[in-house]
């Protein structure tokens, strides 16, 4: 009798299909619920980084706002048709002071306030906390990415130590009476940025530009020296280079230089080594060493394992960092797909992400137990 009452056949519930998928069902929307409460949870870093990126964006707007303002003071008009944003930024296509051909599409982009959300993007990437000293290696062509390194390291409270060559390629700072100079004035007017280049030189081919007209560089040597900056004039690439590294170290602080954004493609930054050319942009850490006399700073960088952030090749920038290409109107601040990086980036993301799916495949490996426990949950 005992043995009847107590048989597998009575007291263990059968597990029929509708059980079964009950259960399955059940526990999958229980893990999604989770993954997704999870997912939407900021955590205090990422909230922090977040709002550093839409500072900085903030500021790099305003900044457009006081260059454009002066451009108009200072009657150089706005070419509307090929800057139809407005952003004043946007130079011409040939001038004395032109060094190189340049993409119109590719310049408008850089004028997203968000890039200046980019690069905060990479710098918190690469390691960097308030008070450390970042050095920036610039070039006239691409203004907008200047003002955005500007930008980001006024919101982090980094230090930004800042070599910038005046020659332009197309459709950058190439306008003879409104080059970076100039604009870097209207953005000290406004009182913006503490920073002023450490150094400037001519930029162009061989850093003396070589590839402008000689009223070109007569006219950034005057200003050059009207402005008081040291100005770098060394058309040897090793001492050049050496130079550079020289004023970068000096400036560096205590904790010396902690990352190097590089903007543009200038021939003191990129050096003579072809190699150089197949850098992604982005965040780098590049161990891609030159003989001496090719290396540019990259390559100087690299040696001291200092990360790279390159500016450069805007339309592989952009796609890769969910930037709009070519945008009609503007992004707003804090507006745009660069933002949901930061979650995606985070480490609990991917912890959530792995447990999310394991409780999936586990669910599918263990359903006839998952079931049959829940079959007895309910007979019970």
């Amino acid at each position: 009798m005992e043995r009847l009452l107590f048989s597998p056949k009575r007291n263990i519930p059968k597990i029929n299909a509708q059980t079964n998928q009950s259960a399955v069902f059940i526990l999958c929307a229980l893990s999604l619920l989770f993954f997704v409460l999870a997912n939407y949870i900021p955590s205090k870093q990422e909230g922090r980084i977040r709002r550093e990126m839409k500072e900085a964006s903030e500021i790099m707007a305003e900044a457009m706002g006081a260059i454009k303002k002066c451009r108009e003071e200072r009657s150089v008009p706005l070419d509307v048709k090929n800057d139809f944003n407005e952003t004043g930024l946007i130079g011409v296509e040939l001038s004395s002071i032109t060094t190189s051909l340049g993409n119109l599409e590719a310049k408008r982009t850089t004028t997203n306030p968000n890039f200046a959300a980019l690069v905060v993007f990479l710098l918190k990437q690469a390691g960097l906390e308030r008070g450390d000293t970042v050095a920036v290696g610039a070039s006239g062509s691409f203004p907008a990415l200047i003002v955005a390194a500007l930008s980001a390291s006024r919101a982090m409270g980094l230090f930004p130590v800042l070599i910038c060559s005046l020659g332009a390629s197309q459709w950058g700072a190439n306008i003879p009476s409104f080059h970076w100079l100039h604009m870097q004035s209207c953005l000290q007017r406004a009182s913006l940025f503490d920073t002023l280049p450490v150094a400037i030189s001519m930029g162009g081919e061989k850093d003396s530009g070589m590839d402008m007209t000689a009223e070109g560089q007569a006219l950034l040597l005057n200003d050059a020296e009207k402005s008081d900056i040291f100005f770098l004039n060394e058309p040897d690439l090793e001492r050049n280079v050496r130079e550079r590294m020289r004023i970068y170290e000096e400036n560096g602080g205590e904790r010396g230089i902690r990352a190097f954004i590089n903007i543009g493609g200038s021939w003191s930054n990129m050096g003579e080594d072809s190699e150089v050319l197949k850098l992604k942009p982005g965040l780098v850490y590049s161990r891609s060493i030159s003989s001496a006399e090719k290396r540019g700073v990259i390559h100087e960088m690299a040696l001291r394992e200092i990360p790279l952030i390159h500016l450069l090749y805007i339309k592989g920038l952009a796609k890769r960092f969910r930037l709009p290409w070519d945008p009609f109107p503007l992004s707003h601040p804090g507006e745009g797909k660069i933002y949901t990086l930061v979650r995606e980036t985070q480490v609990s993301f991917y912890l959530i992400a792995c447990v999310y799916f394991l409780l999936v495949i586990l669910v599918f490996i263990f359903r006839n137990r998952l079931a049959l426990f829940f079959r007895s949950s309910y007979i019970q």
